[in-house]
């Protein structure tokens, strides 16, 4: 990284550091006490960095209350103070190898080593600083880092961490005890607790960082108690005696009286052994359980730290080797809709580029519309943006406070920007869909290759290399058009020969001659598969009434719901559908007219309502059933409606059955009559 331009006077200097004071002191109580930062860490470092070299060439503008002088912010007023005896400092950073050799560089040079020195690297993980006393082996106290000097008193809420020890096992532990280390959310907890938080309604975290920070500051430590918290100690601040000689021999000791040390930690024997950890670790990062922002090394021998001393932030016998930033903060400059090859519509913000772990992002998904209004990110917004390995990057929280006046919620288009089609989201689902899966470029290769599959059309020979190429080359838009092919044109592909050709324009030749069940599945129709379609094809017996039918007449055929009607309605709605639907036939696909089948219909007539809660079975389940055997469900009771089925809690439905004098049916009762086993 770069260094900043410093100023070239020192009144400028002076101006600069005041600005540079008060901006990150802000950013120092949104970050730890408020748990809601406006800037990305990478922002934040940049902003300390300009203010230290700045420092560095006017030593004598230090004030006492400069971010360099001191760690944190104050501790919040809702809880405690917990004064540190041994002031909870920060870290120096490395940005790149060479601050990482100039680090060592002054260690050996302050030590008067000539060789290399030993040092214990760990990751650094992405959570909350804490410490942690225990007297005579009990826990008495637990605070967080805060200014350094003064934290927060979390003690119930810490009590409530199963990975804290409430009493030290083992032998030798001494009288007073200051634990320290982090209290992180682990990857897989975070997503199962934001999974939980999303569908209780609740405000998702925008990361596991925040998420364990929030955590740990609830009111209500029963709260604190829900969530998925684990503790890594990494050190000790007070101790009443001493624990050895070296920083890895202490957290041997720690790991034998009940505390969890990460297990990455590793002795490292001079600078290139350091190097190499970092680059392992890096290369890992993603597969790691937790998250981390960067690796710290310090000298292992503790006399050598007792030597080097501290500055008056941090010690100068350790130092943070940061990772390629994941989060920063950009601009959104439009949402787009980009329609996928399933014909899934997903939102997308285009961003005004941005550097996020190395690489330049310029989109993020926005996945669908609920979560597009969750986040409520508007065109014009501020927005931080993440990316964890090669995972799309995706936008994790707006920074409202810089949103433009005129910046207004965004909506899905009524049709698809690729081919005009109806854009519809079915019920119960999240995606919004394109309906014309028969002609939008978007889905094409899918759809085709979906119309030539052997449980569709069974079109031997059409696999997906030769499909893309009719598609690139603009041979084929929709499935009509395959049974326009002629020889030299499919000769002329890639890895095909007039004998390749020959084969393939036999295959669409018998493919014509097909079933009603398989040409309705090779449409691809929303959750219309191979039952679907033969249940479809036996309740009407041939295409047309399938295509003239409404949602409420489809509802009436065996294993077709709500859902799966209103995906075939507004399929055969569209009108382009329909016009491939009329090119295939006039191509010469045909099949036989299904004969109903004969099988009774011992419900038909008969119009059942469900209410309430059924013990063994669902109430979809039990739809089903019902319409299996020819009967109708509906939604509310009148004087045609032949059964009530009745469960547990049926509420005013009953009371209107028994008013109009409606068979109640019980769940018993709904069995007997449809026959039904247990």
């Amino acid at each position: 990284m770069a260094d900043p331009a410093l100023p070239e006077t020192e009144n400028a200097a002076r101006e600069r550091l005041a600005e540079l004071r008060e901006e990150i002191d802000g950013h120092n109580h949104r970050y730890y006490v408020l748990d809601s930062p406006l800037i990305s860490d990478a922002e934040y470092d940049a902003l300390m960095r300009e203010l230290l070299a700045i420092e560095e060439r006017w030593p004598h503008l230090v004030t006492p209350d400069s971010p360099s002088q001191r760690v944190g912010a104050p501790p919040a007023s809702a809880f405690g103070e917990v004064h540190h005896a041994v002031p909870m400092l920060s870290l120096d950073n490395a940005f790149d190898e060479q601050d990482l050799l100039d680090f060592d560089r002054r260690v050996r040079e302050r030590l008067g080593h000539q060789g290399g020195v030993r040092y214990v690297g760990e990751p650094k993980l992405d959570g909350l600083s804490l410490t942690i006393r225990y007297q005579d082996g009990v826990l008495v106290q637990a605070g967080t880092r805060g200014d350094g000097r003064t934290g927060e008193d979390i003690t119930a809420n810490v009590r409530t961490v199963r990975s804290v020890p409430l009493r030290l096992r083992g032998q030798g532990v001494p009288e007073t005890l200051e634990v320290r280390g982090e209290m992180v959310i682990r990857k897989r907890d975070f997503e199962a607790l934001n999974a939980q938080r999303l569908a209780a309604g609740l405000k998702t975290f925008a990361n596991p960082r925040n998420a364990a920070a929030g955590s740990l500051r609830q009111l209500d430590s029963r709260e604190t108690a829900r969530r998925p918290l684990t503790f890594f100690t990494f050190g000790v601040g007070v101790c009443s005696e001493s624990l050895g000689d070296s920083h890895h021999a202490i957290l041997q000791r720690l790991t034998a009286w009940g505390f969890r040390v990460n297990d990455q930690i590793r002795v490292l024997d001079g600078m290139d052994a350091c190097l190499d950890y970092y680059r392992d670790l890096l290369d890992r990062r993603d597969s790691l359980d937790y998250e981390i922002d960067g690796v710290v090394f310090k000298v292992d021998e503790l006399q050598a730290r007792e030597r080097l001393g501290f500055t008056a932030r941090a010690p100068r016998w350790a130092i943070a080797y940061k990772l390629p930033a994941r989060e920063a903060t950009t601009r959104v400059r439009d949402i787009i809709p980009s329609v996928g090859r399933t014909g899934a519509i997903t939102p997308v913000a285009d961003l005004e580029p941005v550097e996020v772990g190395g690489v330049t992002v310029s989109r993020a998904t926005l996945h669908n519309m609920d979560e597009l209004r969750r986040k409520d990110v508007r065109v014009g917004d501020t927005v931080m943006v993440r990316r964890a390995g090669d995972v799309i990057p995706e936008i994790t929280g707006v920074i409202t406070e810089r949103r433009p006046p005129d910046a207004t919620p965004w909506d899905m288009p009524k049709h698809c920007p690729v081919c005009g089609s109806e854009v519809l989201r079915l019920d119960e689902e999240a995606d919004h869909r394109c309906q014309g899966g028969l002609v939008c470029s978007a889905q094409r290769v899918g759809a085709i290759l979906h119309f030539a599959s052997r449980r569709a059309m069974d079109i031997d020979g059409l696999g997906e290399k030769i499909v893309e190429q009719l598609v690139d080359r603009e041979l084929v838009r929709t499935p009509a058009d395959l049974f326009r092919l002629e020889h030299a044109t499919v000769a002329g592909l890639e890895r095909m020969g007039d004998r390749s050709a020959d084969n393939l324009l036999a295959a669409l030749s018998r493919a014509k001659a097909t079933s009603l069940p398989r040409f309705l599945y090779a449409l691809g129709i929303r959750h219309v598969g191979e039952v679907t379609a033969q249940r479809l094809a036996e309740h009407f017996g041939d295409l047309e009434p399938i295509m003239a039918a409404s949602e409420e007449e489809l509802v009436q055929v065996p294993d077709v719901g709500p859902v799966v009607a209103q995906a075939i309605a507004h399929f055969f709605a569209e009108p382009h559908n329909r016009d491939v639907i009329r090119q295939l036939l006039a191509a010469g696909v045909r099949w036989p007219v299904v004969h109903r089948s004969p099988r009774t219909q011992p419900l038909a007539g008969k119009t059942f309502v469900l209410t309430g809660t059924l013990a063994g079975m669902s109430r979809d389940q039990a739809r089903n059933r019902i319409q299996a055997l020819g009967g109708k469900v509906t939604g509310s009771v009148s004087r045609k409606t032949d059964y009530l089925v009745a469960g547990e809690s049926p509420g005013s439905k009953l009371d209107k059955a028994r008013e109009l004098g409606v068979t109640v049916l019980d769940e018993a009762g709904m069995r007997a009559l449809l026959g039904a086993e247990d």
